[in-house]
């Protein structure tokens, strides 16, 4: 007994100090997370400004759950803000102490074609204030040589090359898998082109989508080739993706030396070869390492130069799909985006309105929230001016009708005027399981939607009365916008895609141009001079231990690198387009009933960096065909 009785308190001692250990941890950690800011920018030494983009463009990072920091499921890919890669390169241009800029595209996954027209035209600026650009990588893609085409020398590794896939490629159809599993998909929606709803309902595209995809996807491919053909004159473009192979055989099968000699690409060497030639503009590093050049660290330029936030145009973001409740940077949360509006109305002195719009769509329900916060800044007299990104689509044109002035670019995304809803029964699958239900009713709803036994006609009907209602109010919104009948509307409308020139031409758009464009308009309607115009960003603020976790990370990440070669980089592009496939048909089953969403939208631009979660869900989804 006495052993029993001593054993006993050895275990609640070992108990009571792990409890005290994690409770020390917790607090410490804690502390340091409120404590804790990023230090404050010391000054930069001169030497070469370094773009190492290992990952993706974003017009606003996604917050990271520090949670999925710690355990290893947050994103694969780092994402960097556009604003601060244009304003580092705009300070760049003017400060004395930045003797080049480097871009290191070796890890570079995109960033859509109107981010890299932003950045290219930076790059443009550095070049113009007779500051050379260098760019290397062992393979370049379409979006990072869309970057490299503005560089004044253009690195490739001797054993890389240069892969131009142009736009367009393959989606998945989910009717077969359907079928076999015996779910019934209830579709509701109203729209010719609306899409999104086919790889549920069909296995390949209607001639209508096809046909809308193509005259997409051909409009962004020459919008590409015409901008990096002004950026590099001399590179023999056409002639390179119209016959790779016939380019690789000439140079007996060496594609480094074929897109040299198509130039694409100005000088072979490898990357201590091309630090080499960095430092003989920038400067060696203190470090003495092989190809080592004084480098000034992005993060660290960024935070000497950013602007403070306290300007008299406020500058709303609505990036990423837009989603219902509460949400951090990056996802555009209804609840979250029109509070913060309101907030900013309430206590700030603005004088009018930017929203930036960078979204494929979403709820219906989070998209009229948002819609009626920027109405209220209407009220209030205040002038409002949107400018859309790479994409601004469905429920992206959806917050965009309150505007007086709506700027976009040639190449982005927008239009989509439709609206769906999409819901699975089971009755067929559990009826080949030998399950089957019955009950009562009071009513001709009563118990719907039965995902179990199956939808009625009558839900149906009024189901798809409501889609058609809601479409027809999104007519009304964009007609009274657009200063048009609802009819004109409906005729460019039907749930198609257009780029932004054709965009313009059927009066959807009123003005190319980018953000600061926007803001300069805006200014102009509230009557302030744009030189003095200053934007106010309205956004939540960064939660500070989400940052200090990350910040730790990416210290120990710092040596970890990605795959090079053009078979491994290409395949794992494709894994992330795959892993967002899935992660779009999750938020489907789980997200708005109703939406006005694009998928098409998202088959342009980069992928999103995908989680640990997700890469279990496509494999766990790849097994489950499998079986």
């Amino acid at each position: 007994m006495a052993f029993i009785k001593g054993a006993w308190r050895i275990l609640v001692a070992i108990k009571d100090g792990l409890v005290l250990l994690f409770l020390l941890l917790f607090f410490g950690l804690l502390y340091a997370a409120l404590s804790w800011s990023p230090k404050p920018a010391k000054s930069v030494a001169a030497g070469a400004l370094t773009l190492d983009l290992d990952g993706t463009i974003v017009e606003q990072p996604v917050q990271i759950d520090p949670m999925a920091l710690l355990s290893g499921s947050g994103p694969q890919a780092k994402e960097y803000r556009l604003s601060d890669i244009v304003t580092a390169l705009e300070a760049a241009k003017d400060d004395g102490k930045v003797k080049a800029v480097v871009l290191n595209l070796d890890g570079f996954m995109g960033g859509g074609q109107v981010a890299l027209e932003r950045v290219g035209k930076a790059l443009d600026a550095v070049r113009a204030a007779k500051k050379p650009v260098f760019a290397f990588a062992t393979l370049y893609s379409d979006d990072s040589y869309q970057l490299a085409a503005h560089a004044s020398e253009t690195w490739l590794d001797p054993l890389g090359g240069v892969a131009i896939m142009g736009r367009g490629g393959s989606a998945l159809y989910y009717k077969g898998l359907i079928d076999k599993l015996g779910i019934n998909t209830h579709v509701y929606r109203v729209g010719t082109y609306k899409s999104f709803v086919e790889p549920f309902i069909r296995s390949d595209q209607s001639p209508e989508a096809k046909q809308a995809n193509q005259a997409l996807a051909d409009a962004l491919w020459q919008d590409w080739q015409e901008e990096v053909a002004k950026a590099r004159p001399k590179a023999k473009l056409a002639a390179y993706v119209a016959d790779p192979g016939k380019a690789a055989l000439g140079a007996g099968g060496n594609l480094a030396k074929a897109a040299e000699s198509a130039g694409l690409v100005d000088r072979l060497g490898d990357e201590t070869a091309f630090g080499r030639r960095v430092a003989e503009v920038a400067g060696r590093s203190s470090e003495k390492r092989a190809g080592g050049f004084a480098s000034i660290d992005l993060a660290g330029y960024v935070k000497a130069r950013k602007p403070a936030n306290d300007g008299q145009i406020g500058v709303l973001t609505v990036a990423g799909d837009i989603v219902d409740g509460e949400g951090g940077p990056g996802a555009a949360a209804g609840d979250t985006i029109s509070n913060l509006l309101y907030k900013a109305l309430a206590e700030k002195d603005l004088k009018a309105l930017v929203v930036r719009v960078d979204s494929p769509g979403g709820s219906v329900m989070a998209s009229e929230k948002i819609r009626s916060a920027i109405m209220e800044a209407k009220s209030k007299g205040l002038p409002v001016v949107v400018s859309m990104g790479n994409v601004a689509a469905s429920g992206g044109y959806w917050v965009s009708t309150p505007a007086d002035m709506i700027f976009a670019e040639p190449g982005t995304i927008t239009g989509s005027i439709g609206v769906f809803g999409i819901l699975p029964s089971f009755e067929g699958t559990l009826a080949k399981m030998g399950i089957t239900t019955d009950g009562v009713r009071t009513t001709p709803l009563s118990g719907q939607p039965d995902l179990a036994g199956g939808t009625t006609p009558e839900f149906d009907r009024i189901m798809q009365m409501s889609i058609e209602n809601i479409y027809g109010r999104f007519l009304g919104l964009v007609a009274q916008s657009r200063r048009k009948t609802p009819g004109e509307i409906d005729a460019i409308a039907q749930g198609r895609v257009w780029d932004g020139g054709t965009a313009r031409q059927i009066g959807l758009v009123d003005r190319f141009g980018g953000l600061e464009d926007a803001i300069a308009e805006a200014a102009r309607l509230a009557k302030i001079d744009p030189a003095s115009a200053r934007p106010y960003r309205i956004e939540k603020e960064p939660d500070k231990f989400a940052q200090f976790i990350q910040s730790m990370i990416e210290r120990e990440e710092e040596d970890k690198s990605s795959s090079r070669d053009m078979l491994a980089r290409q395949a794992m592009l494709q894994r992330r387009w795959a892993m967002q496939a899935i992660s779009d048909v999750k938020a489907l089953a789980s997200g708005a009933g109703m939406k006005a969403d694009c998928l098409e939208c998202r088959g342009f631009g980069a992928p999103r960096a995908g989680s640990m979660e997700d890469r279990r869900g496509l494999f766990a989804t790849l097994a489950a065909l499998w079986r």
